[in-house]
């Protein structure tokens, strides 16, 4: 019999933060090794809980996760997202706007393929979560990068996005607050790139995931909010602001003029159908996640968790000589630059080999279409002595690395 052959939509698939090197790390650990894995965002792998309002509103609902719900999501839940985003300043949006699945990784999924067909393409920043170029290869189509601009704080530099579109652009993803690199973009920034949308008749997809865990009172507007008047689809969820990130749940709002947003509305209802629904358990904590914000809150400032960890990190980074950085200002991130390029010419070799060192996994560049080899993401979720160490020894595993 011959060899089953893949689907060529795979051909450029790419999963960084699981793939071939975290594959290696878990073989290391089978074989007794441990291995500091700093390649995914996953608090509850670190100490992290989920609040006790989550737990409460679960354990006391169970029951009613048994059936089938909506193919769109609960009524509640749904209603207490849209509260949650009127409350944020987007305009108009009801329950019948809000699509529920099972994590933004499905959700994404769903809206490339409901506004993507074969050849168009999906502008989206570099560097970038991969599972946005991924959405638009799944969906035949093809990921145009943008460039996000370092030198001036990592902002997506909007003269290249416009540069970029062609006949076939469909959309453009602002990834807001940023991964990989925890940047926030200003609100007139987001203003600009929406202006840029409706000049050319585009969708705006809006990736906020990251929106309430925000440090130093850095200033954000969801785009929903910014522009009014645009097609805007903001994806968003629970994984991050409360610690649920195995309970997949995530979802989509539409925003805009409805006529505008009509055949969008019923696409997604039709995939969301085809699956039959979201998990429901999960569902079923969203109006108390909701409510709940001082939980999230309490990481952010001095003293919380999430503060003293950046703080911790930065501190470690400001004593390499070998590397540069942009201090993150939100999410629990940081995408380190090495200075002598000479150093590292494939960063996924360098992955392997510190790896292999010094047993810490980390995800290179180009696993966020980052298109140098000059790049990589640390997560900085370990307490922050065991951080502190991890990022010396990445130092000086630098100090003395040469391909």
């Amino acid at each position: 019999m011959r060899p089953i052959q893949s689907s060529d939509k795979l051909r450029l698939v790419h999963s960084d933060i699981r793939g071939p090197v975290y594959r290696k790390a878990l073989q290391m650990e089978r074989e007794g090794v441990e291995v500091l894995k700093l390649n995914t965002g996953n608090p509850a792998s670190f100490g992290f809980s989920m609040p006790e309002s989550v737990r409460t509103a679960l354990l006391a609902n169970a029951d009613r996760a048994v059936a089938y719900c909506d193919a769109q999501g609960m009524g509640e839940a749904r209603q207490a997202i849209a509260d949650y985003h009127l409350s944020r300043g987007a305009v108009g949006v009801t329950a019948d706007d809000v699509f529920i699945g099972n994590g933004v990784s499905e959700m994404a999924q769903m809206v490339c393929s409901s506004v993507l067909s074969a050849g168009d393409e999906l502008l989206m920043p570099s560097p970038s979560y991969s599972l946005w170029s991924n959405g638009a290869y799944l969906a035949g189509a093809r990921p145009v990068f943008y460039m996000c601009d370092e030198q001036a704080g990592w902002y997506p530099d909007l003269g290249d996005m416009e540069r970029k579109i062609t006949p076939r652009t469909r959309a453009v993803l602002l990834i807001n607050p940023n991964n990989p690199t925890g940047q926030v973009y200003a609100p007139a920034l987001v203003e600009r790139a929406a202006e840029l949308c409706r000049r050319h008749g585009l969708l705006l997809i809006a990736d906020e995931i990251y929106d309430r865990l925000i440090m130093d009172d850095a200033p954000f507007l969801p785009a929903a909010a910014v522009a009014p008047d645009q097609p805007v689809v903001t994806l968003n969820g629970l994984s991050k602001s409360h610690i649920i990130c195995g309970f997949r749940c995530g979802w989509a709002t539409v925003s805009g003029p409805a006529k505008e947003t009509a055949e969008l509305r019923e696409c997604m209802l039709k995939l969301c159908s085809l699956r039959l629904c979201g998990n429901a358990l999960t569902q079923l904590v969203i109006p108390a996640a909701m409510a709940d914000r001082e939980s999230t809150r309490a990481m952010l400032v001095p003293g919380g968790a999430l503060y003293e960890r950046r703080e911790a990190a930065c501190r470690a980074l400001d004593a390499l000589a070998c590397v540069s950085y942009h201090r993150p200002q939100a999410a629990f991130y940081v995408f380190p630059r090495i200075k002598d390029p000479s150093k590292v010419r494939d960063d996924r070799r360098f992955a392997v080999d510190l790896l292999e060192a010094e047993h810490i996994l980390l995800v290179p560049g180009s696993g966020f279409d980052w298109p140098w080899p000059d790049h990589f993401r640390l997560v900085l979720l370990p307490e922050p002595g065991r951080l502190r160490t991890a990022v010396g020894a990445i130092g000086a595993f630098l100090e003395r690395y040469h391909q």
